[in-house]
């Protein structure tokens, strides 16, 4: 039976953990409160390339041996940056969780970096940049971003500028990472077959010298700028991203905006996928995204189409989001996207890296546990009410943001900036 259980211990460092007994394996995680929207704009950039260079080398293991530790037992570590946090993670069989939290308690406390190695992965960011450029999905959402929020750090580019980088230097890195990785700001989670005392006693071990001291951030909700941009870029199709304000994490009607991304275009069987590409054959790839912050959030419609049919995709998309307001939704779509959506939860539930990240995300939110089945029975209590509440309250289409990236775009600039929903 699945139990969970937390500890703080007395350097503010939290320790929750889910314990399947019947797993045989251990996913481990720990979370530093801190990331792009942390990032001062000569600093944007820098929790992601200091997550690059903690694999570099510690006081206690090369580059090499880092690598090494956990891809001999048959294990995986990795790690990942996001606008809100950082994340080291692992997945191991259950008798090797030790060696996991060993090496990834090594990662975020004993950083070691020659002028050698910096200047190297400093040049291996800048690649990253250049590749993410070269991918048109990707900078289309970058612009998005950018245009939206303006000068707000959630405007930035989790990668950071190339300026930013080049001109950051070893002294700076060392800085951020001595005063963001600290207890407070610290959460350790794990799910498997693990004991939580266990864990606890080697986590107060190998961590229990970190300093308390917690960085208040000064995180501000960034304003939403309607804006209507095109990117002229030589390409073969056309890129599409539209999006509008919807729920943050702590919004009580997230699980309605959730449920109604679903429906919008979370799958095969959602409005967007039937009208645009089933019905009409305009474009290979459409979908819709929910992005949630703790303190804003967004929907984004994304879609590739040829030069010749754009817009009559977004005249569909549009007109698909116009109906939604005006109409609502019937009782039956509400029901079939709730038991889609609770579905993939409940699936996603025998996965424990799942589970891990879940237990991480909802102490940095919300600070408490929130089992699978109390998050399913708070999507089963979203109805074609409260649905609609959502909608009239929420669903701003005066607000509607977009960018259009591509080729042969000078016909559509005056429509595409005065069109309205």
């Amino acid at each position: 039976m699945v139990q969970f259980k937390k500890t703080v211990l007395p350097n503010g460092i939290r320790v929750v953990s889910e314990l399947h007994p019947s797993s045989r394996a251990v996913s481990l995680g720990i979370w530093v409160l801190s990331g792009t929207r942390d990032e001062t704009n000569d600093m944007a950039g820098i929790s992601h390339f200091l997550e690059h260079l903690v694999f570099k080398g510690t006081k206690n293991r090369s580059a090499y041996q880092i690598a090494r530790s956990l891809e001999a037992l048959g294990g995986d570590l990795n790690a990942f940056t996001s606008r809100e946090n950082t994340c080291y993670h692992s997945l191991v069989l259950r008798d090797h969780w030790p060696v996991a939290l060993d090496v990834l308690s090594d990662l975020v406390s004993h950083m070691r970096i020659d002028r050698k190695n910096f200047q190297l992965e400093k040049g291996v960011i800048l690649q990253e940049i250049a590749m993410s450029e070269d991918s048109h999905e990707e900078v289309i959402f970058d612009v998005f971003a950018d245009r939206v929020y303006g000068k707000h750090p959630l405007g930035r580019p989790i990668l950071g500028h190339i300026k930013s980088i080049t001109e950051m230097t070893q002294t700076q890195v060392q800085k951020y990472y001595r005063q963001h990785y600290t207890g407070r700001n610290m959460i350790i989670s794990a799910a498997g077959n693990i004991d939580h005392q266990d864990l606890v006693e080697m986590v107060h071990k190998k961590l229990g010298h970190k300093k308390k001291l917690k960085l208040h951030h000064r995180r501000k909700a960034p304003r939403w700028n309607k804006v209507r941009h095109i990117v002229d870029k030589s390409t073969e199709q056309n890129h599409i991203l539209i999006g509008l304000p919807a729920a943050s994490f702590n919004d009580s009607y997230r699980f309605e905006a959730l449920i109604l991304n679903s429906l919008l275009g979370g799958g095969m069987t959602s409005r967007l996928y039937q009208s645009v590409r089933e019905r009409k054959g305009l474009a290979y790839s459409i979908y819709s995204m929910l992005n949630t912050y703790v303190d804003v959030g967004q929907i984004n419609i994304y879609a590739a189409a040829d030069p010749e049919k754009t817009r009559e995709v977004i005249e569909i998309i549009f007109n698909e989001l116009k109906k939604l307001k005006k109409s609502g939704v019937r009782r039956s779509d509400v029901e079939l996207f709730k038991t889609q959506v609770i579905g993939s939860i409940l699936l996603g539930s025998d996965d424990i890296e799942n589970r891990m990240n879940s237990l991480g995300v909802n102490e940095m939110i919300f600070g408490k546990y929130k089992s699978v089945d109390t998050i399913v029975e708070e999507i089963k209590k979203v109805s074609v009410d409260t649905i609609h509440e959502y909608l009239h309250e929420k669903l701003r289409l005066n607000s509607i943001s977009g960018v259009i990236l591509g080729s042969g775009l000078s016909s559509l600039t005056d429509w595409w900036k005065e069109v309205e929903v």
